[in-house]
């Protein structure tokens, strides 16, 4: 299967030598964009993602962590990847953080043929499975949270997962909703919730947000095979409630379960 690649390193030799040794060793890998910067890779994601056939979305993204203007791992609050990211770095610190953003692999600079095939390998098996299969790991009910704490001025809150509507993330940081339409600051991340609720009630609908299906009314078809959500009555919509395209055929099996 052709793969598309995005590659982001922002030291030109590396960015250079990496895609060069694809193009030899890897035909199988089209390496469609790179960037050297956080900016440049949101705005480059933001257009390639898979809603015009003129500007395809990346299959993997070879990521480097410290670029030119800041953290890889900010890219991620502030653009929906749905590729499987590889994540390419000179620094061995960074490699919990990587799994928690549910990295394919971390490749130590500089990089083996060999770790770089592991890594491609995983990459094609992941491509070459239906989408269907493609879904989070199932939580086991002991991991499952039954309540958040939250804080509301000096004060920390319980708010109980039954009584939440959705979660959702802006400018870095993590929000509650619930039924009532309250909203809450949470100090952990959506990838960190994500692994900790039932995915028989709770879903990822795009980087930014996570619903619960006692909180849909409605969906409704939008151009490029996206989903708008409507919320039932008496909750607020703090962020758009869009479920990112590459999300759609798992979403829809998912509410038919």
């Amino acid at each position: 299967m052709k793969l598309n690649a995005f590659v982001i390193e922002d030291e030109p030799m590396a960015r250079k030598n990496l895609i060069k040794t694809l193009k030899v060793h890897f035909p199988d890998i089209s390496v469609i964009g790179s960037s050297d910067s956080v900016a440049g890779s949101v705005e480059w994601l933001k257009t390639h993602n898979g809603d015009d056939a003129a500007h395809p979305a990346p299959h993997v993204i070879f990521m480097d962590v410290e670029l030119s203007d800041g953290n890889a791992f900010q890219i991620f609050d502030m653009v929906d990847i749905n590729a499987h990211v590889i994540m390419t770095t000179a620094y061995d610190n960074y490699a919990v953080k990587a799994f928690e953003v549910n990295s394919l692999d971390y490749l130590l600079k500089p990089i083996e043929i060999d770790s770089l095939r592991r890594a491609i390998g995983r990459a094609e098996s992941m491509a070459e499975l239906p989408s269907s299969v493609r879904k989070p790991v199932q939580v086991p009910p002991s991991s499952r949270k039954t309540k958040f704490l939250v804080r509301l001025n000096d004060r920390i809150l319980p708010v109980n997962t039954r009584d939440i509507a959705y979660f959702y993330s802006e400018a870095k940081s993590s929000y509650i909703v619930t039924y009532d339409s309250h909203s809450y600051v949470l100090d952990d991340s959506l990838d960190t919730i994500e692994q900790s609720l039932d995915h028989d009630k709770f879903f990822r609908i795009s980087r930014n947000c996570i619903i619960s299906e006692d909180a849909i009314d409605s969906v409704t078809k939008l151009m490029g095979s996206r989903l708008r959500l409507t919320p039932r009555k008496g909750i607020t919509a703090y962020t758009d409630l869009t479920v990112s395209r590459a999300r759609v055929d798992n979403f829809m099996s998912w509410l038919e379960e």
